[in-house]
């Protein structure tokens, strides 16, 4: 399952609304550790997606929701449930890293 493309325009379908967790990387072309975890959120997409989405926003494309959520650096992984902003790390993480985390925070 690869990893889903959310916009601004997409935002409040995919994440807020959506009926599952959802984990949200925001990042952009140019940022090089934004790169250095896509392969590991793919792979996570693959593994857990059946328990949470593995979702991606790039915020040169769409700068208006990392701009109300208050993204001041990237890589920023937020996770959402029911709606909500529940958790959020900033910069990157080896794959365990975020599956320890996605634990913590009760979605595995």
């Amino acid at each position: 399952m690869a990893t889903l493309k959310v916009t601004d325009d997409s935002f409040e379908t995919d994440v807020l609304k959506a009926a599952k967790p959802v984990l949200l990387d925001f990042w952009a072309e140019w940022c090089g550790p934004c790169k250095q975890i896509g392969p590991a959120l793919e792979q996570l997409s693959d593994e857990i997606g059946e328990k949470v989405t593995i979702a991606k926003l790039n915020i040169d494309d769409s700068p208006m929701t990392p701009s109300k959520l208050g993204v001041k650096g990237i890589p920023t992984l937020m996770l959402f449930k029911d709606g909500q902003m529940t958790s959020m790390k900033v910069g990157p993480m080896p794959k365990g890293k975020i599956v320890e985390w996605l634990t913590e925070a009760g979605v595995e």
